[in-house]
């Protein structure tokens, strides 16, 4: 399958173009393991630490310098710390939502396994750290156009306990799994870039060149196993054309280290089918002041463009299709702490109210120092008068007068005519002073990659595995399609120790 650049018609991308292999004479050694691992984030990490926990060898190579991580969130289905706490999720329809909501464009049985094995993976990173980590589950957004599953952990280091080094969130998942990698005899290369993959006379994947900290280019071979989890391509321009345009649209883009879809790239050169175009992208509200809630909502011609009550995935991409949409803004008033506060047991969720976890109650103070840190910054606004708001947010003065004043006759009538918002979280603007909180998507994340089959083994582009070659997290395709699915949010991080479980346990039957 081939991909072309719109920029320059008949011409390839660049990334569909392998590299010329190094001459024979410039690689400096190789380097033999059972399962060789490319890749360091968490993907990569949690399979590399459940498979030397099973007994079979591992060397592990990352292109960075230093451990990446992003989220904060790990997703797991029914997990024993949900048990605690009386929650349960209903797994037949949590898989029926997701198909749903991917268009039916996922494989399932690859939806399955994260579906049945997340918890398991979730409880061994558990005990591998020990009694040392805390863990919470957040509260579900509540809609009746979106719900999330309450199935999103947060691991946070105990006070007093420095085992670890990082507080909690993505970074300190990615240290529990390192550190019994290496503590149960792993090998981990990093400033080590693989370059491409390299095959036997039979087909056969058996390994990689890269070039390494010391400039030298070094020939690594895994008689088992060869398992891509070097992430997404978010920060490959040509990539995103080809695969994902919208990820192109966003004003904004977490910038990480290493997302340039290496995985992807050595995959296709291997003769490997990828996911059919447009892969999921995550675009999260997280520009500016990084709130949005459930009051009225405005675009930068100050009209009114969405029902406000919806997950930030929607948000962003209505927030896109509207003029100048890099950014749109929340308009509230001086009761909006009060009117938040009568709805925090409702409602939960990304963006709609400040994370947190289930028995916590509503931060009033955290919420109004949030606000008035983002007036400052410049990234929120105060006025005594609409009037004076309208100048601040440079958006037409006579437009948000009259959208506020016909959002108003909505809240008072008590039916949302216009975009159907449930009448509950319709709130007056009112009374001063007057806010507005600025916010717009961001690209985090493009989920798509090599098609693997349920035992995680590459699938090429003749239908037929490629033996030898496996791939995990986001560099693996098959799970995702459309958006991604903020039905239970965390689920790459979940996923990534759920398909740590399953190919610890292929590997070790062969």
């Amino acid at each position: 399958m081939k991909f072309y650049s719109n920029r320059t018609p008949g011409k390839g991308y660049s990334w569909e173009t392998p590299p010329e292999p190094i001459p024979e004479a410039e690689i400096a050694e190789t380097l033999s393991t059972e399962v060789l691992v490319i890749g360091g984030g968490i993907s990569g990490l949690a399979a590399s630490a459940r498979c030397v926990d099973r007994g079979l060898k591992v060397i592990t190579l990352d292109k960075n310098e230093t451990m990446q991580a992003l989220a904060g969130q790990i997703a797991a289905v029914n997990s024993r710390v949900m048990a605690e706490k009386g929650i349960t999720i209903d797994k037949k329809q949590l898989a029926a939502d997701w198909l749903k909501m991917s268009g039916s464009r996922v494989q399932e049985d690859l939806l399955w396994i994260f579906i049945n094995r997340s918890a398991e993976g979730f409880h061994w990173m558990l005990d591998l750290a020990g009694d040392c980590i805390d863990v919470g589950v957040y509260e579900a957004y509540k809609g009746p156009m979106f719900s999330e599953y309450p199935g999103t952990h947060h691991i946070m280091q105990k006070q007093g306990s420095t085992k670890y080094k990082h507080w909690g969130g993505g970074f300190l998942a990615c240290e529990i799994l390192e550190k019994a990698f290496l503590e149960k005899g792993g090998t981990l290369h990093r400033s080590t870039a693989a370059l491409y993959l390299e095959k036997d006379e039979t087909g056969r994947v058996t390994g990689c060149i890269a070039k390494c900290a010391d400039g030298l280019y070094r020939r690594y071979q895994g008689s088992k196993a060869v398992v891509l989890a070097t992430g997404d391509c978010s920060d490959d321009r040509e990539m995103l054309e080809a695969f994902c345009p919208i990820g192109t649209r966003t004003g904004k883009q977490v910038k990480r280290k290493g997302n340039t879809g290496d995985g992807q790239k050595m995959a296709y050169w291997a003769g490997a089918a990828l996911d059919n175009p447009e892969w999921a992208a995550t675009l999260h509200t997280l520009g500016y002041s990084a709130y949005q809630g459930f009051f009225l909502h405005v675009n930068r011609l100050g009209k009114r463009f969405m029902n406000e009550d919806t997950w930030m995935q929607a948000k962003s991409v209505r927030c896109m299709m509207q003029p100048g949409g890099d950014y749109a803004y929340t308009v509230m008033d001086s009761k909006y702490l009060d009117e938040m506060a009568e709805r925090f047991s409702e409602l939960g969720g990304q963006g709609m109210m400040p994370l947190s976890v289930v028995g916590d109650g509503f931060n009033r103070e955290g919420m109004e120092n949030f606000v008035k840190k983002h007036i400052e910054d410049g990234n929120a606004y105060t006025a005594d008068t609409l009037e004076e708001l309208a100048e601040k947010m440079d958006v037409p003065t006579e437009n948000l007068i009259k959208t506020v004043k016909r959002y108003n006759e909505i809240v008072a009538s008590g039916d949302d005519t216009d975009y159907g918002k449930r009448s509950r979280l319709l709130t007056s603007v009112e009374k001063a002073p007057y806010y507005a909180l600025k916010w717009g998507p961001v690209l985090l994340d493009v989920f798509g990659g090599a098609q693997i089959d349920s035992n995680l083994n590459v699938i090429g582009a003749d239908s037929k595995n490629i033996p030898g070659l496996y791939a995990v997290g986001n560099a693996a395709g098959g799970m995702y399609a459309v958006d991604y699915p903020l039905l239970l949010n965390g689920n790459s991080y979940g996923r990534a120790l759920a398909y740590a479980m399953q190919l610890a346990d292929v590997l070790c039957e062969q």
